[in-house]
């Protein structure tokens, strides 16, 4: 018995050495690796592609995973690339994910590498620009990729990065795309996915800092459209017609009850922004209908569809107590992006040892949204944010995401590098097979 004990332990002391090795490996690779990084990351903030047109992005990315042996698919759900990495010791499958698309948005940033490329988005031109980051989660996963691949004889469990076209959306939404697209095209099988872990870059938080939040993090988003239909008549006689405009004045008031008054806002929050309202087209005439868009945000099953009647109700009682028609038509986005509580509460600790406890922290929700949720449905999983902003550049002159000046501190993107590597180390250690 105290023979099989003793090996039991030299095995368990045999093992730790060995991942104790390969951290120390991922550690001094990162520190190698990190301007090619960068590199890679302005190449790609100056060549940003619109959702499922990432054609140059994901010819790059797969050239650089067959560099490294790894097996590659390419064109998945449009433009998105999948590498598989064997290793060369048992373990689980781990994916790793990197979302690819820019946004229509005209850089103002002045950087050596600033975006001018244009292109048309609903019938108009605009500028193109990685105004979010997925330039730079790209190119920290290939640095991933290039560092896990040359440990792949020690390396346990097989690894799928998953290279992600059309997270921002497309215009042509009458098929799957995006995080739904790759899942319907089966990109957590073959071999089959035991766990998924993505991060997001955070243009506010201290450069290298890690935030996450266990549960609910990102909000369920969907589309709302309004259509208030009236009598049109002219505008010096209004009681020969039926007003659509105030109409859709008194339902956007009504709508704002909604989270104010009816939400149980000491459990979950919620958003009903109206943002853009047509109708009319000239200071003297009622016009016959409005139209009205915007969004809704909600953090729990329960609460979008409570969320959802509710505007229903809303918008048809105020059309019909002013004699008017109305439609509401709501638009399903993206699920509740839902981090795996127990699978947080196991990997926290590797945010810790990899930037240490003054760099990581916990976060409350956040009510913009991710299609990261789609892999979450059916693999558990962890997003987690990777802070992006200069720490000598006040938080409130740091440009938001998603504006023409959204800036990103590049120093922190080599504990993006090791965050990740790590994940799939200490995982693997975690749940060998």
């Amino acid at each position: 018995m105290k023979k099989l004990l003793l090996l039991a332990l030299l095995s368990s002391s045999s093992t730790l050495m060995a991942q104790d090795a390969l951290k120390k490996r991922v550690i001094a690779e990162s520190d190698k690796i990190e301007s090619k990084v960068i590199q890679w990351r302005r190449d790609f903030h100056q060549h940003p592609e619109l959702g499922n047109q990432e054609v140059r992005t994901a010819k790059i990315v797969a050239d650089h995973l067959r560099s490294l042996g790894i097996e590659v698919q390419e064109k998945v759900a449009f433009t998105g690339v999948v590498g598989i990495l064997k290793g060369g010791k048992p373990g689980p499958v781990v994916a790793l994910r990197a979302d690819m698309d820019a946004l229509p948005v005209t850089e103002r940033v002045d950087v050596p590498f600033k975006s001018t490329v244009k292109a048309i988005y609903n019938e108009q031109e605009t500028g193109v620009m990685h105004a979010c980051g997925h330039d730079s989660h790209v190119a920290i996963l290939m640095g991933v990729a290039e560092i896990l691949a040359g440990m792949k004889k020690d390396l346990p469990g097989t690894v799928k990065f998953i290279f992600q076209p059309a997270e921002e959306g497309v215009q042509d939404k009458s098929v799957p795309f995006g995080a739904d697209g790759m899942v319907k095209a089966g990109v957590l099988e073959n071999p089959k996915v035991d766990v998924i872990f993505g991060l997001h870059i955070n243009s506010p938080t201290p450069a290298g800092m890690i935030s996450y939040k266990p549960g609910p993090t990102m909000a369920a988003v969907d589309e709302m459209e309004i259509v208030v239909k009236g009598k049109q008549t002219h505008g010096a006689y209004p009681w020969d017609g039926v007003d659509p405009v105030v109409t859709a004045s008194q339902i956007v008031n009504g709508l704002q009850t909604i989270v104010s008054r009816n939400v149980k806002l000491i459990e979950a929050p919620a958003v009903v922004t109206v943002g853009a309202i047509h109708g009319g087209i000239r200071h003297n005439i009622i016009p016959e209908s409005v139209k009205m868009i915007g969004t809704v945000r909600t953090l729990t099953r329960e609460q979008r569809i409570f969320v959802h009647k509710r505007i229903e109700g809303i918008v048809k009682n105020i059309a019909e107590a002013n004699q008017c028609e109305a439609e509401v038509k709501i638009i399903p986005g993206y699920p509740v992006t839902m981090n795996h509580e127990e699978l947080t509460r196991k990997m926290v600790p590797t945010f810790i040892e990899t930037v240490g406890k003054d760099m990581v922290q916990e976060v409350p929700v956040v009510m913009g949204a991710e299609d990261f949720s789609y892999y979450q449905e059916k693999v558990p999983g962890l997003f987690f944010f990777l802070g992006g902003r200069d720490p000598k550049t006040p938080i409130e002159k740091a440009a938001p995401h998603h504006t023409p000046d959204f800036y990103l501190d590049e120093s922190g993107f080599k504990n993006g590098v090791r965050t990740f590597c790590n994940l799939v180390l200490n995982y693997a250690e975690l749940h060998g097979r």
